[in-house]
């Protein structure tokens, strides 16, 4: 009985770590996907004679972070 309980937590245990590995690729993912908006956004918005300051709230709008 006490072995069938000690098998659950360490499979619960496996579980999370495996959803928190998932959680960090995607966050990772996400992170590359905004700063690559960004980054063509701003080169954008600044050669087209924006200031910085107003470029960087329009992008980061544009990408996502509000």
């Amino acid at each position: 009985m006490a072995a069938n309980k000690l098998f659950a937590v360490f499979v619960m245990c496996i579980v999370v770590v495996a959803a928190m590995q998932l959680r960090q690729v995607e966050a990772a993912e996400t992170d590359f996907k905004f700063k690559d908006c960004f980054n063509t956004c701003e080169k954008e918005c600044i050669d087209g004679g924006q200031g910085n300051t107003f470029c960087e709230m329009k992008c980061d709008a544009d990408c996502g972070m509000t």
